[in-house]
């Protein structure tokens, strides 16, 4: 108990603990970054070569269907019904094709259905839809 004419001790904020939690936190998050990089192998430096060839990188396929629900492929103009065996002919023997369907906001959905219907018969093409942020 304190006596009346003691002075009283003035409040103070002790922010060492929360400089430790902050700290703790963003070397949780530097730590989790760095292993979701994903390395094959150890860094070396690798030999050069005239006929070496850059790795495959996935083929872009797209569907575009206006507002005049005109459906084009790779940017020319294509009937629905040829579609899937455009796609196929374009997808080869390559598994890692992206097929992107940009289709005006004001087609029918039903277009829409149809164009993608089209696609999911091909095997090995991946489906996505383009959207605006």
């Amino acid at each position: 108990m304190r006596l009346p004419d003691e002075p009283e001790l003035p409040l103070q904020i002790n922010i060492l603990p929360m400089i430790d939690v902050i700290f703790a936190i963003l070397t949780f998050f530097i730590m989790s970054t760095l292993f979701l990089t994903r390395s094959e192998g150890l860094p070396v430096n690798l030999p050069k070569a005239s006929t070496a060839k850059q790795q495959q990188v996935p083929t872009k396929v797209t569907v575009t269907v206006d507002e005049k629900q005109q459906v084009s492929l790779n940017r020319k103009p294509i009937e629905i019904e040829d579609l899937t065996e455009q796609i196929r002919a374009l997808v080869g023997s390559n598994p890692e094709v992206l097929v992107i369907i940009n289709a005006d906001e004001k087609v029918d959905y039903g277009r829409v259905v149809a164009v993608m219907d089209r696609v999911r018969k091909v095997e090995g093409a991946k489906l996505a839809i383009a959207t605006q942020k």
